[in-house]
């Protein structure tokens, strides 16, 4: 599946905290800080820009999956 490409940081961010159970903790100049703790603790910064590089996404994304044990076109879906 592919990525998409207009996806913007404010938007990813509200995915994964109504997704898959992350908070917004704060946001540090252009990037919005999140946080979890299921299953165990995770923090990931977030570029709070109107479109996101594909390959920004791509790790954001890569690492959350690794992080809740899901293969990363399982959260595609979200979008």
């Amino acid at each position: 599946m592919k990525l998409p490409r207009d996806l913007s940081g404010d938007d990813l961010a509200r995915a994964l905290c109504r997704e898959c159970g992350y908070q917004i903790v704060h946001q540090e100049g252009s990037h919005i800080i999140l946080e979890t703790e299921e299953p165990s603790h995770q923090r990931i910064a977030i570029p709070a820009h109107q479109s996101l590089r594909v390959g920004t996404l791509s790790a954001i994304l890569r690492s959350v999956a690794q992080h809740k044990r899901v293969e990363r076109e399982e959260l595609l879906k979200f979008f």
